[in-house]
C-alpha cells in the first residue's frame, strides 16, 4: 500500500510539472508545485483506498482543500502568488475517466435501440455526469475557501 501511495504521488508531482511548464512560473515554484501535488492527490488516494473508504466526491473536497491550504501558506514563503501552486496541483485530480464516461454513455445512449439498453446506459449517463461535475464543484470550493479563510496571507505575495 505504501508503494502505491508513493506512486501516485510521484505521477501527481509529474503531472503537476508538466501543467505548470503551460503557463511559464518562475524555476522555484515547479518543486512547490510538486510537492503541493503530491501531498494533495496521496491524501486523496489514502482517504479513498484505506480504511476510510470514503467516496471520491469528500475526498477530493478535503484533497482541494489541503492543496488552497498549502499553495496560500507557500506563497509569502516564496514571494509568488498562491495561484500559481494552486492551478497545476489540482490539475491532476480532474475526473477525466467520470468525463470520459459520461461522453461515452451520451454516444451510447444515442444509438441504444431498445428501451432497457438505453434507460441502463442513461443512468450510467447520469451518474457519471452528476459525479464529474460535483468532483469539478468540490475541487473549486476546496481551493478557493483558503485563499478566502487567510485573506491577509494569500495576498502578502501580491504586494
Amino acid at each position: 500500500m505504501i508503494e502505491r501511495i508513493f506512486q501516485d504521488a510521484l505521477f501527481s508531482a509529474i503531472a503537476a510539472i508538466g501543467f505548470a511548464a503551460i503557463s511559464r512560473p518562475p524555476h522555484r515554484a515547479f518543486l512547490y508545485c510538486a510537492i503541493i501535488a503530491a501531498a494533495s492527490h496521496s491524501l486523496r488516494y489514502v482517504l479513498m483506498n484505506t480504511g476510510y473508504e470514503m467516496h471520491i466526491i469528500p475526498a477530493t473536497l478535503i484533497a482541494s482543500f489541503t492543496v488552497g491550504l498549502m499553495a496560500v501558506l507557500v506563497s509569502p514563503l516564496s514571494k509568488i502568488p498562491a495561484e500559481t501552486y494552486l492551478f497545476p496541483s489540482l490539475l491532476p485530480m480532474i475526473p477525466g475517466v467520470y468525463a470520459y464516461k459520461t461522453f461515452l454513455g451520451l454516444a451510447v445512449c444515442i444509438f441504444s435501440k431498445e428501451q432497457v439498453s438505453f434507460n441502463n446506459n442513461f443512468f450510467l449517463l447520469w451518474y457519471n455526469a452528476t459525479t464529474c461535475c460535483c468532483i469539478l464543484l468540490c475541487m473549486v470550493i476546496g481551493a478557493v475557501a483558503p485563499i478566502f479563510i487567510f485573506k491577509k496571507i494569500s495576498f502578502q505575495a501580491t504586494r
